[in-house]
């Protein structure tokens, strides 16, 4: 597999519009195309869900936005910039993760809340731990923010290691949000907090979430629908939902007419 330079221009501030034009990637030559001549504008402060099976592309399009791999075909841009023009490092910088698996340090609650800004204050990390609905769950904790998490925070269950990490997030005030839902463990409860958090810090920022479950996608500005490594189809969950033979509308009834709520792509895959 590739791996890119990190070498390129810094830039202090972006808006985060963000362009896929004509990208195509594979990531073994002797392998098909990962995802072939996407082209996706997403505008600032715009959401978009990214839904279709395991292996569609979703996640590629994000390792290739945030420079893990470098396109073979077309480009990204930022701003109207190309990303290779940036250093990595600089480009995340302007990007908040939350990932399926979030990484804890053997380190208390408040620490890895607060870990990657400098000299931040408890009132700061309290501040987004509210955000994320967090905050009430510590408060029932002997320790409160002190309380350890243990290693890789097993300590922690999915749902509180996720609220988490957008507390994280929130701290890092990013341009861009990139959240990959990991939902599938939890129930509907626990389910809709994790939404209502995403929600509230997303506003007015440029937001990219890989969908498992399409009670998060439905909220999303627009809805992609990746299938093979194209796009399938894109639009609101409305307009998606009234087109008879519609991928989405197809992945949307299983999920309806499960008894319980369902993954359209299995636990923890993207």
């Amino acid at each position: 597999m590739r791996t890119t330079d990190n070498k390129g221009k810094s830039r202090h501030s972006i808006k985060g519009k963000i362009e896929f034009n004509n990208v195509t990637f594979k990531y073994d030559e002797s392998r098909k195309d990962a995802v072939e001549k996407i082209n996706l504008t997403v505008h600032n402060g715009q959401s978009i869900a990214l839904v279709g099976r395991s292996g569609s592309g979703k996640t590629t399009l994000i390792k290739l936005l945030m420079r893990f791999y470098d396109v073979d075909k077309g480009s990204i841009s930022v701003d109207g910039i190309d990303v290779r023009k940036f250093s990595k490092s600089n480009l995340r910088s302007f990007m908040g993760v939350v990932p399926q698996e979030p990484i804890l340090f053997n380190n208390s609650i408040g620490y890895n809340i607060g870990y990657g800004k400098e000299n931040v204050s408890k009132d700061e990390i309290i501040a987004a731990a509210k955000i994320a609905n967090l905050n009430e769950f510590i408060g029932t904790l002997p320790k409160k923010y002190a309380t350890q998490v243990g290693e890789r925070g097993i300590k922690l269950s999915g749902v509180q290691k996720q609220r988490l990490a957008i507390a994280r997030m929130i701290l890092s005030d990013p341009d861009i949000i990139i959240f990959d839902e990991a939902t599938s463990q939890l129930d509907s409860e626990n389910e809709k907090l994790i939404q209502e958090a995403l929600w509230k810090v997303s506003q007015n920022r440029t937001t990219i979430i890989i969908a498992h479950r399409l009670s998060t996608a439905m909220r999303a500005d627009r809805i992609v629908v990746m299938e093979k490594g194209k796009i399938k189809e894109s639009g609101s969950h409305l307009e998606l939902l009234s087109q008879e033979k519609s991928l989405y509308r197809h992945f949307w009834e299983l999920q309806v007419n499960a008894p319980q709520p369902i993954d359209i792509e299995g636990p923890h895959k993207a």
